[in-house]
């Protein structure tokens, strides 16, 4: 390699290694940057893991459409569960590091009357996230969401950043906005996050 050529191959190597880094995290960097909000940090979290006190909770906007298979879905209908909302893309890297979590943890939560529904965003055809599903067996809904507009328009503002994919919102049995991740999450956090709201009356 002459002297003359080693500076472009160190710049174009460090150029991959960010942009792969970049790909590995989705939107990690725009983690816990929401446009506000009323939530409170949990102990266990950092920004981009938090609840919101019963007093503070609110309702999301209108969270309804048509599934990846073809159904009508009102997230409204499940008042009187608590409701996991995933946003993901079958496209994301950490979105498929957290899938088989989600599954697992959907699937033990389901008889304490806990409802999983995804929001699959910006795949554009419906057959990569059927597949990602199929793959990580995952058995719960998710709205099709190609355009990002219920990410957009579907919560109130401060509660999402549509930039940080994968995220989760959770409801309370009223149907309000209880607690919040702009990051992948392990069972175990997912656990903290859905069992203080199981066990409140």
């Amino acid at each position: 390699m002459s002297l003359s050529r080693a500076p472009q191959v160190a710049l174009l190597t460090a150029l991959v290694t960010v942009a792969a880094l970049s790909l590995s995290s989705c939107s990690e960097g725009a983690a816990g940057k929401s446009s506000g909000g009323d939530q409170t940090e949990l102990a266990a979290g950092g920004e981009d893991l938090s609840s919101v006190p019963k007093s503070e909770r609110r309702l999301p906007n209108d969270l309804k459409g048509e599934t990846l298979h073809g159904k009508r879905l009102d997230i409204a209908d499940y008042k009187g569960k608590v409701v996991v909302i995933n946003v993901w893309g079958s496209w994301c890297p950490p979105c498929r590091a957290e899938a088989p979590s989600f599954a697992k943890v959907a699937k033990e939560t389901k008889a304490q009357g806990v409802e999983f529904v995804g929001i699959n965003t910006r795949d554009n055809s419906r057959e990569p996230a059927i597949a990602f599903e199929n793959d990580y067996g995952v058995d719960y809904d998710s709205l099709y969401d190609p355009n990002g507009n219920l990410v957009l328009n579907g919560f109130p503002k401060g509660s999402l950043n549509p930039q940080a994919i994968p995220s989760t919102i959770v409801l309370d049995r009223g149907g309000k906005i209880a607690a919040r991740a702009l990051r992948p999450l392990s069972g175990g956090d997912l656990r903290r996050m859905i069992d203080p709201l199981i066990a409140e009356k």
